[in-house]
């Protein structure tokens, strides 16, 4: 198979239109909420406090998944406070806190697979609440306080376990299998191996080192670089390779559709923007949608979805420039070659290591 073909390959299996429209119908009782406060600026929150506790929704017992469900809403409460709390800070500050978040989430490997891909999931949440905090900041045109981005996390946690609550008394307090079946489930423990822990330890510096770039240099969008950067560390190079690729295309499609939908309300004023801006919401939202539908159909697909519809959300609330499509391209562009070269030195490092001979006694 040629390399483009592999990364747009399609698996049939994994298109699940059903999970969509579940996600798309309680995405709109956020988004309605803030159309009636008239307070977008805190959608973003909602949306992804929803998305991330479907994530990882590990099935089974009521009682089981509204623990399992309430004990990430906490976190990420917490990581949601910390994120917009510091967003404006130096970027010394935001250095230290994305080393230490994400070197947390990846000794959560111990406590089980599931749990480390939700450590995963909110790893990424926080680097883009630091980035999102930090443009807000620097556009000055809206205010975003820390409680209401905290409380629109929750929230949207919340009507997740209220959705599932629902639906498990419809279908006569039956058990119900893990809504993203695709995700691991496994929670067994694990030893922390010294590999284990090694590559945790390098995935918190490569992050660190990204967003010292990123916030230290004042990078327009460099957000966008740590990110990419530890989407493209695997446990594998080919792996890493693959994921890589599909990121980047899915980052660039997304760029492009974002750029070609945000032009529309340019031209736009009065009623009219009004208009448009809750119409792009909508489209926003149902790109969304999509991505929670095919994310085991093609990755680089989902990832167009998904950076489209974000991109859209965070535009809209403070507009930017034609540029910063391009801006985002680039930095997720460095992220994946930064992630890539530490894999690929940290594998030739591994086969060195282990083809030494051992020094004599």
């Amino acid at each position: 198979m040629t390399w483009a073909s592999k990364v747009f390959e399609l698996n049939p299996a994994g298109l699940n239109w059903p999970r969509a429209v579940a996600v798309l119908d309680a995405a709109l009782v956020p988004m309605f909420v803030f159309w009636a406060i008239g307070h977008e600026v805190y959608l973003l929150s909602a949306l992804f406090g929803l998305l991330f506790a479907a994530l990882s929704d590990p099935g089974g017992s009521y009682g089981h998944r509204a623990f399992d469900v309430s004990l990430l809403a906490l976190i990420g409460a917490g990581l949601t406070a910390l994120a917009f709390g510091i967003g404006s800070d130096a970027w010394g500050w935001l250095v230290l806190a994305c080393f230490m978040v994400t070197l947390a989430a990846g000794l959560a490997a111990a406590f089980g697979v599931h749990r480390f891909v939700n450590a995963l999931i909110l790893n990424v949440w926080f680097i883009g609440a630091v980035g999102f905090e930090s443009s807000l900041h620097k556009g000055g045109h809206l205010t975003s306080y820390v409680w209401a981005q905290v409380l629109s996390w929750t929230g949207g946690a919340a009507l997740w376990i209220a959705v599932t609550f629902l639906w498990w008394l419809v279908l006569g307090r039956t058990d119900q299998g893990q809504p993203f079946s695709e995700l691991p489930g496994d929670t067994s423990r694990r030893k922390l191996t010294r590999p284990l822990i090694l590559f945790a330890v390098i995935r918190a510096v490569v992050i660190a080192g990204t967003v010292a770039l990123a916030f230290g240099l004042d990078l327009s969008h460099g957000y966008w670089m740590p990110i990419a950067a530890m989407i493209a560390m695997k446990p594998s190079l080919e792996q890493a390779a693959l994921a890589s690729a599909q990121r980047l295309a899915g980052a660039l499609i997304g760029a492009v559709v974002a750029a070609l939908l945000l032009w529309v309300p340019a031209s736009e004023n009065g009623l009219r923007l009004f208009a448009v801006e809750r119409g792009l919401e909508v489209v926003a939202l149902v790109l969304l949608m999509h991505g929670a539908g095919i994310r085991f159909w093609n990755y680089a697909i989902y990832s167009a979805a998904i950076a489209a519809g974000v991109l859209v959300l965070v535009d809209l609330p403070q507009p930017s420039d034609n540029a910063a499509e391009g801006y985002r391209v680039l930095w997720t562009l460095c992220g994946v070659g930064i992630g890539l070269a530490v894999m690929l030195l940290t594998g030739l490092l591994a086969k060195r290591t282990a083809k030494a001979p051992p020094q004599p006694g």
